[in-house]
């Protein structure tokens, strides 16, 4: 049993999620425990560089978490052969240009998403990793909430019998930077720079929708741009030109109907930031990004209409809380130690660009419904 290197390209980790979850809780973390270990004992160790525009920030991240490596050089790093994996968290316009430079470099590469904002881009990346014989992913962090992998442990043990419909709450209030900083960058407001709460959104539940309750077969959704000037960074002002607010619905493989708001613009009065309800013949689920509850036929209540009295049954206590059977790691760790497994010693592995690209399709699609008012047949992917 040996550790071996694994040099990996990170090109923007300084931004929010490139930093928390890929840097912090992904690569740092997975270095601390000792690498990745494969099958056959051996553990692969990543060593990163860091890569970005602003060279202060770079220098700070790398001292604080002792990264021998940063440069602001991204074509130089891309000419060393020693770091066989490219990976991009900056914003997604740059994205397709970004994955085609790797991709030409010869390195096998990871993103996260969406990654394209358009279908014609995601396909020629998918079609140009193939060609070069690359390794390829994307992130597709809500399948790994314990949330929904409990969601997906009741759908496999029979629990929901023929499953009906799922409707699914996302979102929170997102300052206008103003009076209170935003918690999130001004680009996603601008859809001229590849903002917009569908294009962002509707890329998760693509994968989501198709991988615990059937392939999605056609959408029609609703977008909104409910604040019409936000403050930058900065503080300067700036017209939102993106949608900020989406209500869809989606007509599942199997006859399954999937509705799901989101917003930016909303003040949460739920058990959690996103939530699924899914509603079977034998019972039902609801499910948050950590916990998740269930109500089977034989308990379920028999409510009737009567608006004259008020209301005195307790339905939520008519719900049971699923057990912690299992431990669970943090999501974006664990899809990490998937591919380097893929990349390392072709392990199984589903989640390629292709997945991606699907994703970048419902939202295009959705955006279309929106446009033109009607449903929109959601075709499979022709590479």
């Amino acid at each position: 049993m040996t550790t071996q290197r694994l040099g990996v390209i990170m090109n923007g980790v300084t931004g929010r999620m490139g930093l928390n979850q890929h840097l912090i809780r992904s690569i740092i973390a997975i270095r601390d425990q000792g690498g990745v270990k494969l099958a056959n004992g051996d553990r692969m160790m990543p060593d990163p560089i860091l890569v970005g525009r602003d060279s202060g920030k770079l220098e700070g991240l790398a001292k604080q978490f002792n990264v021998a490596r940063w440069t602001t050089d991204l074509d130089k790093a891309l000419t060393e052969k020693s770091d066989t994996i490219f990976f991009d968290a900056a914003t997604t316009q740059a994205r397709p240009g970004l994955l085609t430079k790797a991709i030409n470099a010869g390195k096998h590469v990871y993103c996260e998403k969406p990654i394209a904002t358009n279908l014609e881009e995601a396909v020629a990346a998918v079609k140009l990793a193939n060609a070069k014989g690359v390794k390829h992913g994307t992130v597709q962090d809500k399948l790994f909430l314990p949330g929904l992998k409990k969601l997906k442990f009741l759908r496999d043990s029979g629990f929901f019998g023929r499953m009906l419909a799922v409707r699914g709450e996302f979102g929170y209030w997102v300052f206008e930077g103003g009076w209170q900083e935003a918690q999130r960058p001004s680009w996603n407001y601008r859809s001229e720079d590849g903002g917009g709460i569908i294009l962002d959104m509707v890329c998760h539940w693509r994968y989501v929708l198709d991988n615990l309750f059937g392939d999605v077969e056609s959408v029609s959704c609703l977008g909104t741009t409910d604040i019409p000037e936000r403050f930058d960074e900065k503080g300067a002002k700036y017209k939102a030109t993106a949608d900020d607010s989406a209500y869809a619905t989606f007509r599942l493989k199997g006859g399954v109907i999937a509705h799901i708001n989101m917003s930016w613009v909303t003040r949460v009065y739920r058990d959690d930031l996103v939530t699924f309800q899914v509603d079977g013949t034998h019972g039902s689920a609801v499910a948050g990004l950590t916990d998740c509850v269930i109500q089977a036929r034989q308990a379920t209540p028999r409510p009737v209409w009567n608006p004259d009295e008020k209301r005195t049954h307790d339905f939520y206590a008519d719900w049971q809380k699923l057990p912690e059977n299992s431990s669970y790691d943090n999501g974006f760790k664990e899809q990490w130690e998937m591919f380097i497994r893929y990349v390392c010693e072709d392990a199984p592995y589903k989640y390629t660009l292709l997945e991606g690209a699907k994703g970048v399709q419902l939202a295009e699609c959705a955006l279309q419904s929106w446009r033109e008012r009607r449903w929109i047949d959601v075709a499979p992917i022709k590479l």
